[in-house]
């Protein structure tokens, strides 16, 4: 770093004052001690504050941190292809890495990968950082690479990512640091793709999950699928420095007020994703912080259009005029949202379309359209549950609409435990909860393409589904940009799927616990955090 003012500030001040203030010396102590030294006074305070911050922000080495998310079920898993939950991606990126990550600002790092180079977006070549080790001491090699990518492909794999897979055609070992990915057609953000959960890298040859073998910051000690897990330090780890804890316990509490309780009596460092409601409890608590976030996270309503009502012409429209989005944002979720218009591209994201409106909350043009499909007076269920964060709100708020206009609702509340894989894609009208994915390809492919995994609202459409790769090819960001924008205007005018709102993820922790910062992929730091957080005191 260069300034003007001081053409002789050095790094050598910086650990001076560092130094001298872990011996305990007074701020006009340091100020003397830089002006002998020749440093002017204006100069001597910037020194001082940039020397403050840094040791503000050192981490500490040790501890064992708990933590405590929101769902967790008897398939939590170990295997990141299949990963599904919070939970389960806690664990992923705690024990392996990614070939690349987003940071804070949502750039693209490298992690495993020393390049990723391509002349044409079609043929990639991968280039390995030297001298990585997963925790059985095994060295990385492009076989492990191929093999982890490969598995997506394999139906018998059931990986959550196979629609976004199934693009990469070829893999070649080109040495033992090097591999080359040839695509089905050019695709500009693979890097970006490879840097979501479920693309983490194991050893070749990997079938058994029962513990994790990764190259990451942790080594699984304890595994137990719906109950908890427990993590040692990697002291091999590749990274310089390595993790700052010792060890951490990951676990569920699906109940909101446990959750929040729990952290209060300091059983656990961290409440992962806390309801709004519940931060009355926290607010005042002077060894609280609440971490927030806004990243594109979002509690959607699903109609399936292959189910009756939503198959019914008129029934879905009416259901997203009959969301008060604004009594949404600031009743059901204290105002720690956004406004959203029925598709899943945030505001943050550079493709999102913002000429797009929402729809207006207008109670008498959805009574109409469901007197059109023929549903008016009939009852409708709803499906919500907690493990959908603050659908069972949003669900009362429909149902009290609904009443003012004789259209009846009844809410199904079910259990978080068995939610995900019994109700959510099942039932005719429930609620799903999303987490943020860096490009509109990702959502895309995930959620709306014909053929998608997760295809809430069973929407199909060719011109949707050419489209995508269009946009997927090309190297013209102002023409992605544009077809970007008519896909979200297709989803929110035909899809099953009422999007109110983008939540803002709010993560209560211990003053004690430092580090956590936001991350563009979710909360508790993308999920990553345990490899970058501290515990103080």
């Amino acid at each position: 770093m260069t300034d003007k003012i001081t053409p002789n500030w050095t790094s050598a001040d910086d650990v001076f004052v560092e130094n001298a203030i872990r011996r305990g010396a007074s701020r006009r102590d340091l100020l003397q001690m830089l002006m002998a030294g020749g440093l002017a006074a204006s100069a001597g305070s910037l020194v001082l504050a940039r020397a403050t911050s840094a040791l503000a922000a050192t981490p500490v080495k040790g501890g064992n941190l708990k933590a405590a998310g929101w769902s967790s079920s008897t398939a939590d898993t170990l295997d990141p292809a299949k990963a599904s939950l919070s939970t389960d991606y806690v664990r992923c990126c705690a024990f392996y890495n990614r070939l690349t990550f987003l940071d804070g600002d949502g750039k693209l790092q490298m992690e495993l990968a020393e390049k990723f180079e391509t002349k044409d977006a079609k043929v990639w070549t991968v280039t390995l950082k030297k001298g990585v080790t997963f925790h059985d001491g095994k060295p990385l090699t492009s076989a492990d690479v191929i093999y982890s990518l490969k598995r997506h492909l394999d139906p018998a794999v059931g990986s959550k990512s196979a629609a976004l897979a199934k693009q990469m055609t070829g893999f070649t070992a080109v040495d033992p640091l090097t591999v080359e990915i040839t695509l089905a057609a050019p695709n500009g953000d693979l890097p970006t793709i490879l840097s979501t959960h479920h693309f983490m890298i194991i050893a070749d040859g990997t079938t058994n999950f029962a513990k994790a073998n990764g190259t990451g910051a942790f080594v699984c000690e304890n595994f137990e699928p719906g109950v908890r897990s427990i993590a040692v330090r990697n002291k091999n780890y590749f990274k310089s420095g390595g993790a700052n804890l010792d060890s951490f316990e990951f676990f569920a509490i699906t109940d909101d007020t446990a959750r929040v309780n729990a952290l209060l009596s300091g059983d656990i460092h961290l409440a992962a994703a806390i309801n709004p409601r519940s931060m009355r409890l926290v607010e005042s608590q002077p060894n609280v912080v609440l971490s927030k976030t806004t990243t594109g996270n979002y509690t959607n309503l699903n109609m399936r259009l292959d189910m009756a009502p939503g198959d019914k012409a008129g029934f879905v429209e009416g259901m997203k005029y009959l969301l008060n989005r604004e009594q949404i944002q600031k009743s059901a979720l204290r105002g720690l949202a956004e406004i959203a218009n029925d598709q899943p591209v945030p505001p943050m994201n550079v493709y999102h379309n913002k000429d797009l409106k929402p729809k207006a909350f207008d109670p008498e043009r959805a009574k109409s359209l469901f007197q059109k499909a023929g549903v008016l007076g009939q009852s409708i269920p709803i499906v919500a549950s907690d493990a959908a964060g603050s659908s069972v709100d949003m669900a009362v708020l429909v149902q009290q609409a609904g009443n003012a206009i004789g259209m009846k609702f009844d809410i199904q509340r079910v259990p978080s435990d068995g939610y995900w894989s019994n109700y959510w894609l099942k039932a005719p009208v429930h609620f799903g909860n999303i987490n943020p994915r860096p490009t509109p390809d990702i959502l895309f492919s995930l959620l709306y393409a014909s053929t998608a995994p997760w295809n809430e609202s069973q929407y199909k459409s060719e011109k949707f589904d050419r489209m995508l790769l269009e946009a997927r090819g090309s190297l013209d960001e102002a023409k992605r940009k544009q077809i970007y924008g008519e896909m979200q205007v297709m989803v929110a005018d035909e899809a099953g799927t009422a999007i109110p709102v983008y939540i803002s993820n709010v993560d209560a922790i211990s003053n004690k616990l430092k580090g956590l910062l936001a991350n563009p992929l979710g909360g508790m730091m993308g999920y990553a955090f345990a490899e970058y957080v501290w515990l103080e005191g």
